[in-house]
């Protein structure tokens, strides 16, 4: 009976003492887990339409991963905002220009490929810097014509799914305006970075030129979210605003400038960092953020003997530290610290948010 929840694992193989050999077995593992699963259902007499939900989403997924696989070394930007926002129109023209700059950066621009937001995002980066996944809706959404039948556009039916794929893959999020999907995408962003449950990513909230789309929403935050509790200040660190399109694509390229990745060995965080920090700039993140420990300090060191499958980031130095798991707006904040680094000065003072 323990061996049936979602969680258990399956007996490890055996031998594999080499590291493909050893991620080999891990795989083999994995997959035997999964047929374990699809056993148990058929044990369990699960429900036709329960199984047709289960089978539809891992063949969506299967897929999507296949389709995303041979990108994974880009950095990619996932835009969302209104499908129903027109061409010429101020926050459609601002998506134009997001994705033309973000490609020109070298990164690939990932939006929902329908109209109005979605298209104007791929407009700007262009067919080839452009990946799509569309919903489909019991009213007509076509693919928009810049990914219309491209081999990086996938087709899915459950938001689920398509959200899973929106945020894993990305190693940014640009919101502009839009409605309730909009809102839904980049709330559940927000959950995620908040609890943990996705590694740290920039947000940018990115209005026409002048708008207050999100002044607006921070402002009730503010005034609501956060005057009666129910979020915690260092919370508001986890998005910044912006009505200019390069001060936005700066917000994005600058998180990388020094950061680079982040990854757990057991109880332990560890930074991958693009360059080494001084001995006076770790000193300094220490007496900053030092409420974010659970004990110890801020070290700095190479590469993790668990980290060894990682071996195009092996000659990265490394941040590691004993997070509390509870502060992610601070830890947030320590990823600006560390970038502030770049040209050899002090990280600056961390002070309340201020998007």
């Amino acid at each position: 009976a323990g061996g049936d929840a979602p969680g258990s694992a399956a007996a490890p193989a055996e031998g594999g003492t080499s590291l493909a050999g050893a991620e080999t077995d891990r795989v083999s593992d994995l997959i035997a887990l999964i047929k374990q699963v699809a056993d148990k259902l058929a044990r369990d007499g699960t429900s036709r339409g329960d199984l047709k939900i289960l089978s539809r989403a891992i063949r969506e997924l299967r897929y999507a991963f296949k389709v995303f696989s041979p990108y994974r070394s880009r950095r990619k930007v996932t835009m969302f905002g209104s499908a129903r926002t027109r061409p010429l129109e101020p926050a459609y023209e601002q998506a134009v220009a997001f994705g033309r700059a973000m490609a020109s950066a070298g990164w690939l621009v990932v939006t929902g490929a329908a109209s109005g937001i979605m298209e104007a995002g791929h407009i700007g980066a262009g067919r080839e810097n452009s990946m799509g996944l569309n919903i489909m809706l019991p009213f007509e959404q076509y693919a928009n014509p810049v990914i219309a039948g491209d081999p990086k556009l996938v087709h899915m039916k459950y938001f689920f799914t398509r959200k899973l794929m929106f945020v894993k893959e990305c190693d940014a999020v640009c919101l502009l305006p839009g409605g309730f999907g909009t809102l839904d995408e980049g709330l559940e962003v927000l959950t995620l970075l908040q609890t943990g449950k996705r590694d740290m990513v920039p947000v940018v909230m990115l209005d026409e030129p002048g708008g207050t789309f999100w002044q607006d929403f921070h402002q009730f935050v503010v005034r609501r979210l956060l005057a009666e509790g129910m979020i915690s200040p260092e919370d508001l660190a986890l998005y910044k605003l912006f009505d200019h399109v390069p001060d936005a694509v700066e917000e994005i390229l600058s998180f990388y400038r020094v950061y680079h990745s982040m990854r757990y060995v057991k109880h332990r965080l560890v930074f991958r960092l693009k360059q080494a920090l001084t001995e006076e700039q770790l000193d300094e993140i220490q007496r900053q953020y030092q409420d974010i420990l659970i004990d110890g300090r801020f070290e700095q060191c190479g590469a993790l003997p668990e980290e060894k499958d990682d071996l195009e980031l092996a000659e990265m130095p490394r941040l590691v530290f004993h997070f509390n798991r509870r502060n992610l707006g601070r830890l947030r904040q320590l990823v600006d610290a560390i970038n502030a680094c770049a040209d050899g000065g002090l990280p600056p003072p961390a002070g309340l948010p201020a998007p």
